[in-house]
């Protein structure tokens, strides 16, 4: 018996504990993975920091712990997900800590390259979470687990608080006890995950380091690679985009895009979890169709310039009808990251550690590229609304290949059916 039908024969209340624990502890490192976006601004006004370095200070942690969730994943697969969560967890505590005593702009990058570990930790908890769980249960466990991205609303909204009151270096100082605390209870509240289990007790023999990476050979992950960095990677790196966008293109008051901005990101986190629900229910394929069919006419919309170019466009994207259009494609984003980590554990149930690993960097990465390219897409052609062309290409490319790779598999399994096979 695989490690994975072993899930059924684990109890409800061991379910719930391994999903609600890392659920918790997610949102905790999420919160910590995002705090330069708060204090962030006030290091800059200390240091007198360049609108460069500002960039390079606040993009640290989402670079680093995009890159880390493959070799994190990896771990998690070869040393249990318990073990490997809590060091993680307590690696970045101990980097956050260490943030509030730094002086100079070197030891501050420093210290935001141990904070990228709490951003890697998703790929452990979706390794560790998805063998608790049967096939049909998954979506929704992992869209669960999933939802914790809502601690980068925990931080936006409490770190400003905090620092206010007592200054940036205690927000450090009191995220990093906060994910120490979360650390220890995670460690002392959860079992090992029943794969790991079943490798420990010599049940399933131990793949080498190499052949972990084997999947990664197989071009169907990389196919969920960039629908995830489209899902996560453009809905992240939106966020970051919508405030300048709304002021910039409307002439909105930086309280009230930042006040959008929060709004289009909280539910699009919480609806993460209704993805997986419907994942499980109707199907991943079908909702990622319709994440994409979505997302390509959203974004086409959103493609013209606002106001319609004085009338002489056919569609004039007024604020009422971006703020309109931008909310459903989150919300479709939100539902496409749910289907996108329904795929792995069904595809790959041997290897959810190194394929949902490279699919999260990718996804990561996508969060950290895609602002720069806005930027620079803006720079280049003075249209603001070429950051939705960028979107909408690859959302194109997604479609095509997606629906280019379904008809190739149903051709080949037609092949290989006996004759009437589809007729019973």
């Amino acid at each position: 018996m695989s490690a994975l039908h072993q899930t059924q024969e684990i109890s409800a209340s061991e379910q719930a504990r391994a999903l609600w624990t890392s659920a918790t502890a997610f949102t905790v490192c999420f919160a910590v993975w995002t705090i330069f976006s708060i204090i962030g601004v006030r290091i800059k006004d200390e240091l007198g920091l360049t609108e460069a370095q500002f960039g390079l200070l606040i993009g640290m942690p989402i670079l680093t712990g995009s890159l880390i969730r493959i070799v994190l994943g990896i771990w998690t697969c070869r040393y249990g997900g318990r073990l490997v969560y809590t060091v993680t967890m307590t690696a970045a505590a101990l980097a956050t800590f260490l943030l509030s005593h730094a002086k100079t702009y070197p030891e501050m990058l420093l210290a935001g390259l141990g904070i990228g570990l709490a951003g890697g930790s998703f790929a452990v908890g979706v390794a560790y979470v998805s063998p608790f769980f049967p096939p049909e249960k998954q979506g929704t466990a992992l869209g669960i687990f999933g939802a914790g991205n809502v601690g980068a609303a925990v931080t936006k909204f409490a770190a400003p608080l905090v620092l206010v009151a007592f200054g940036w270096q205690t927000v450090a100082q009191i995220w990093s006890a906060v994910l120490l605390i979360t650390a220890v209870v995670f460690w002392f509240s959860t079992n090992d995950d029943p794969q790991f289990r079943a490798r420990r007790n010599h049940q399933v023999p131990r793949k080498s380091f190499l052949q972990e990476f084997e999947p990664l050979r197989n071009i169907q992950v990389w196919r969920f690679a960039l629908y995830y960095f489209f899902a996560f990677g453009g809905f992240v790196a939106l966020s970051l985009w919508l405030p300048r966008y709304l002021v910039g293109v409307y002439g909105f008051r930086i309280e009230t895009a930042g006040m959008i901005a929060a709004a289009y990101s909280i539910p699009g986190s919480i609806f993460r979890a209704y993805g997986g629900m419907l994942s499980d229910k109707i199907g991943a394929r079908k909702i990622m169709y319709a994440t994409l069919s979505v997302a390509a006419v959203a974004t086409l919309i959103l493609s013209v310039p606002a106001g319609g170019a004085g009338g002489a466009m056919p569609i004039a994207v007024t604020p009422a009808v971006f703020v309109f259009v931008i909310f459903v494609l989150g919300f479709f984003m939100s539902l496409g990251k749910a289907a996108v980590y329904k795929h792995i554990p069904a595809y790959y149930p041997a290897s959810v550690g190194a394929v949902g690993g490279i699919v999260g960097m990718m996804g990561g990465l996508g969060g950290f590229v895609l602002p720069i390219a806005f930027g620079f897409l803006k720079d280049a052609t003075g249209l603001w609304s070429s950051c939705f062309m960028l979107l909408f290409a690859i959302v194109a490319v997604s479609l095509i290949w997606m629906t280019a790779s379904i008809r190739q598999f149903k051709r080949h399994a037609e092949e290989d059916m006996p004759a009437g096979a589809f007729a019973r």
